[in-house]
């Protein structure tokens, strides 16, 4: 895919794509029946619908993803569509997929349909006071990965194999904002996350097709495979491993081969080789 968001900060140019699939770019054309939001309310003082509990890190994405010519908020088939861009409907995601599986199969149907996720590589955590001064900001000692983006895929794997349906993720830098309760948030010793803000926006991921969620596999798996194995060779948790395996084989990229012990084993499909190069993405 060529086409990408026109971001107006200074951020770094190289910004990377999983390869792209055939299938998206033959989507047919057609007008949309869009209307704003605030048409569709059709009176001052009914605030536009997705906004009053926008996020400060959704409402951030939405302003560094937009560029000349998109329309926002607009509503689309009975649902409120972050931005428009031609006919591509673009809509950003912070927290769990699970809520807009609806929404996305409903659109799919009909349109081109781009989901948009961040994936915090890095995590400051800053405390607040009641009063929103600063008492301190340490960065995390957790590093965010590409793969982390499977423990919510899990929601909506298959739509991967829709070939109106894309995946974009933002690699960024954010930072957790917390404040005292006492009586809460145990393990965090009472302090509460109240938002998340973006700090800025290092790299990008396309994700088009299920051949390209399974060049996030690392390079070094043997032929057959458990989750254990996997977990090692990517160095990431077992949990995580099981997610993977489980939307790739929601996808028809990942077969079962049988067990060892209690352990299933899994091999590829006829899929292109893992961890192989990602085509850039023009800006």
């Amino acid at each position: 895919m060529t086409e990408s968001a026109g971001p107006t900060r200074d951020l770094p140019q190289s910004l990377a794509s999983v390869a792209v699939c055939e299938g998206n770019a033959g989507a047919t054309k057609k007008s949309l029946p869009v209307h704003s939001v605030l048409e569709a309310c059709g009176a001052r003082g009914i605030a536009a619908i997705g906004t009053p509990n926008e996020g400060a890190l959704h409402a951030e994405l939405k302003d560094w993803y937009r560029r000349r010519g998109d329309r926002v908020e607009q509503l689309v088939d009975g649902f409120v569509v972050d931005l428009v861009r031609g006919e591509l409907l673009v809509e950003i995601q912070t927290g769990s997929f699970a809520p807009l599986r609806r929404k996305l199969e409903q659109l799919t149907r009909r349109h081109r349909v781009r989901l948009v996720a961040p994936v915090p590589l890095i995590r400051r955590i800053v405390k607040l006071s009641d009063q929103g001064e600063l008492l301190s900001a340490r960065r995390s000692p957790r590093r965010g990965r590409v793969e982390d983006i499977f423990n919510r895929l899990v929601s909506i794997p298959a739509l991967l194999c829709h070939p109106q349906f894309e995946l974009e993720l933002l690699l960024t830098h954010q930072d957790e904002l917390r404040v005292y309760r006492h009586g809460r948030a145990f393990r965090r010793r009472g302090w509460v996350v109240v938002g998340r803000r973006l700090v800025s926006v290092e790299d990008r991921v396309r994700v088009t097709c299920p051949d390209d969620a399974a060049r996030l596999l690392p390079r070094n798996l043997p032929a057959l495979f458990d989750t254990a194995q996997l977990a090692d060779a990517a160095a990431i948790e077992r949990r995580l491993a099981q997610q993977m395996t489980y939307c790739l084989r929601a996808m028809g990229v990942l077969h079962t081969a049988g067990k060892r012990g209690n352990a299933i084993v899994y091999r590829l499909a006829s899929t292109p080789e893992p961890g192989s190069a990602r085509a850039r993405v023009n800006r």
